[in-house]
C-alpha cells in the first residue's frame, strides 16, 4: 500500500502540475515534494536520455527519503531542428535564459522552415521500497506556432500549437491540458501502476 509519494523536484510549477494530476487520482494519498525535505539534493542530470535522467532524479530522492518517489524528465523535440532542444530544453540558450527568450530564439530559428512539426516527450520514473525503478513514457504531438499565445502552463507551452484544439498548450485550461499533455498521459500510466500496486 502506497500511502505517501514524493514528487522528486524542486520546480514548483512542475511539482504543482504533477500534484494536481496525481491527487485527483489518489485523493487519500499524501503527496509531497523534495521542498518538504530539508537538504534534499538536486542531482546532476548527467544522463543522455530522458529515461536516464528521470531515473537519476527518482533514485536520488528515494535514497534520501526512503519513500515512494516519482521523477520526470521532459523535453520539446522540433523536427526542423533535428530534435532540438530535446534533452536540453531547460538549458537551451543557457540555463539562466528566461523562457520567453528561449521561445524567441526558437521562433527565429524556424523562420521559413518547411515543417514546424514538434512533440513534447515525457518520461516518469517510479521507485519505492522493494520496487525497482520503472520508467514510463508518453508524447504529445503538435507543431511550433509562429507566435506566442496563452497565459497558462509553463515552459514552451505558449508556442506549442495543437492542431486538433486549434490553440496552443498555454491557451488550454489546466484541466484540458492534463487530459492531452505528455505529462498528463504518462502520469495516467503511472497512476495505473500505482493502483495495481495498492
Amino acid at each position: 500500500m502506497i500511502q505517501k509519494l514524493v514528487i522528486a523536484t524542486h520546480n514548483l510549477k512542475k511539482a504543482g502540475e504533477m500534484h494536481t494530476i496525481l491527487s485527483a487520482r489518489f485523493p487519500e494519498m499524501e503527496i509531497v515534494t523534495l521542498a518538504d525535505y530539508e537538504g534534499a539534493p538536486e542531482p546532476e542530470e548527467t544522463g543522455t536520455t530522458y529515461n536516464e535522467n528521470s531515473r537519476i532524479k527518482a533514485e536520488s530522492a528515494f535514497d534520501f527519503t526512503g519513500e515512494w518517489c516519482v521523477a520526470d524528465d521532459a523535453g520539446l523535440e522540433i523536427d526542423a531542428l533535428d530534435g532540438a532542444p530535446g534533452l536540453y530544453s531547460k538549458r537551451f540558450g543557457g540555463e539562466d535564459l528566461p523562457f520567453p527568450e528561449k521561445m524567441a530564439m526558437i521562433l527565429e530559428k524556424l523562420r521559413g522552415a518547411e515543417t514546424r512539426a514538434a512533440r513534447f516527450r515525457c518520461n516518469v520514473a517510479l521507485i519505492g521500497p522493494g520496487y525497482p525503478c520503472q520508467v514510463f513514457e508518453a508524447t504529445c504531438e503538435g507543431e511550433i506556432s509562429d507566435h506566442r499565445s496563452g497565459a497558462g502552463g509553463f515552459g514552451y507551452d505558449p508556442i506549442f500549437f495543437l492542431p486538433e484544439q486549434k490553440c496552443t498548450m498555454a491557451d488550454l485550461t489546466a484541466e484540458q491540458k492534463h487530459q492531452i499533455s505528455h505529462r498528463g498521459k504518462v502520469l495516467s500510466m503511472v497512476g495505473e501502476e500505482i493502483a495495481r500496486l495498492r
